[in-house]
């Protein structure tokens, strides 16, 4: 279980810090705010895809084709939160030391539209520990869906 867990959480934790930075470094700069959120959740939902692999993997070979629903849902959500650490960690970095200015330009973004109720105060921190728990979140809801998609029982 652990070998599958390390691979595609891995796999994961790259892609995830990998496509979250690509995505703050050239999104935040070209692109509206709505669009940037659609390609961030994109960018957490084709990092988390690493879950149903993962679980396959451990299923069909590591254990015979064989795999429990519970056993399913500890290697996705371990995945999961391998995920939401590297994109923590871009999270992190990018508004701490590539765009510091980030929360108060999307502050002053959403006082422009009319959206000031909706503002949250945020440091490169806070935001980071919220990405990692919105991402396990969303990754525990994906291992729901996988287990209930490959577990197999013996026969």
């Amino acid at each position: 279980m652990k070998s599958s867990i390390k691979k595609y959480g891995l796999y994961g934790f790259i892609t995830g810090l990998a496509i979250f930075t690509l995505h703050l470094i050239i999104g935040v700069k070209h692109l509206d705010y709505r669009t940037n959120e659609i390609l961030g959740y994109l960018s957490i939902f084709i990092s988390l895809s690493f879950i149903f692999f993962g679980i396959k993997h451990y299923r069909d070979q590591v254990n015979n084709g064989i795999i429990s629903f519970g056993k399913a849902i500890a290697i996705g959500v371990s995945i999961s939160i391998l995920v939401g650490l590297g994109i923590a960690l871009a999270d992190f970095i990018y508004t701490k030391f590539i765009d510091p200015s980030f929360f108060t330009n999307y502050e002053q973004n959403l006082i422009k539209q009319g959206r000031a109720d909706e503002i949250i105060k945020l440091t490169s921190t806070s935001a980071a520990v919220f990405m990692l728990v919105l991402v396990t979140l969303i990754g525990f809801i994906i291992s729901l869906i996988a287990a209930l998609i490959l577990q197999r029982k013996k026969e």
